[in-house]
């Protein structure tokens, strides 16, 4: 072997060792991730965890003890107790409200979301193309910028402090419909809907039938986000809801927490108890919405 020759391979060999590993690249990038999404995780969870201490603390150990650790005694049940029965159980009421407005409220704009949706994937009709960019341009109306105009038409039909004043503006979400309508032309094929008019099925039993059925995953991500976004509304109860008895869990324990201004009356131990039992819903509802995620990406697979 020549004196070139061997430089050559000797060059080759240095070269071949400071090559990095594209086994320790894939280490190191998945570490990157790991201490990401553990510091993401622990700054979600820190108000929780805040809401969890505070919940087991009296009065005095709130105002006294360490805001981040237990105090020396354990109130909870004694919070939750003073929590159902103050002013005769308002709180229960509060919370049957929530769930009346974002339960019914969501179910209903989560099925005229998806209808709307189907329409606009699979059916050609004059003005198509511009109730779709009405719907996209929708987006960039904020919705505190529709509260007022809201609140008026309530007004001159009577919809003011009644459930229907937070009922009908949660069976429209533009959003809902954009979703819908993208998952839509993403599971339901033309082919599948076109043997169905074959076999004689009207589009009612076509879209309650097959459509509903293949846009389970869909319609669990829509309803989800309806559910969520109407549990935590502020602004529009806030406006159109005048007697307490109609309240939402949010708004009851906002003006509890005023009360401490306005009277005297520190209610401060049993706000911090209904905001920790007011994220256990959503939590339950991510939870049970969970299996639609895992099997619904299956149910519209064509053989």
């Amino acid at each position: 072997m020549t004196m070139t020759e061997e430089r050559t391979a000797a060059v080759g060999k240095v070269r071949r060792l400071n090559r990095p590993d594209p086994a320790a690249r894939s280490r190191g990038g998945q570490r990157f991730l790991l201490v990401g999404l553990v510091l993401a995780s622990m700054y979600s969870l820190f108000p929780v965890w805040w809401l969890i201490v505070a919940s087991t603390k009296d009065r005095t150990g709130l105002y006294q003890s360490n805001g981040l650790w237990f105090s020396g005694g354990w109130h909870l049940w004694d919070n939750l107790h003073q929590l159902f029965t103050y002013d005769d159980g308002i709180f229960l009421r509060w919370t049957a409200n929530s769930f009346l407005y974002a339960g019914v409220g969501s179910l209903g704009g989560t099925l005229l979301a998806l209808a709307t949706g189907y329409g606009l994937a699979r059916f050609q009709f004059p003005g198509r193309s511009l109730v779709f960019a009405c719907v996209v341009g929708s987006f960039l109306i904020p919705i505190a910028l529709l509260t007022l105009p809201l609140y008026l038409l309530f007004s001159e039909i009577g919809l003011v402090d009644t459930p229907w004043a937070m009922l009908v503006p949660c069976l429209i979400n533009p959003f809902s419909v954009y979703l819908a309508k993208v998952y839509t032309e993403a599971t339901v094929p033309y082919e599948l809907l076109e043997a169905a008019r074959i076999d004689g099925a009207g589009e009612l039993r076509i879209f309650f039938s097959i459509v509903l059925r293949m846009m389970t995953t869909g319609g669990a991500t829509v309803f989800l986000l309806a559910f969520v976004n109407t549990w935590n509304a502020f602004f529009l109860p806030l406006t159109v809801l005048r007697g307490e008895e109609n309240w939402t869990l949010n708004l009851g324990l906002y003006n509890w927490s005023g009360k401490r201004l306005e009277s005297g009356v520190d209610l401060t131990s049993l706000v911090l108890t209904g905001a920790l039992l007011s994220i256990v819903p959503m939590a339950i509802m991510m939870v049970a919405m969970r299996r639609y995620w895992r099997t619904g990406v299956t149910l519209g697979a064509l053989k």
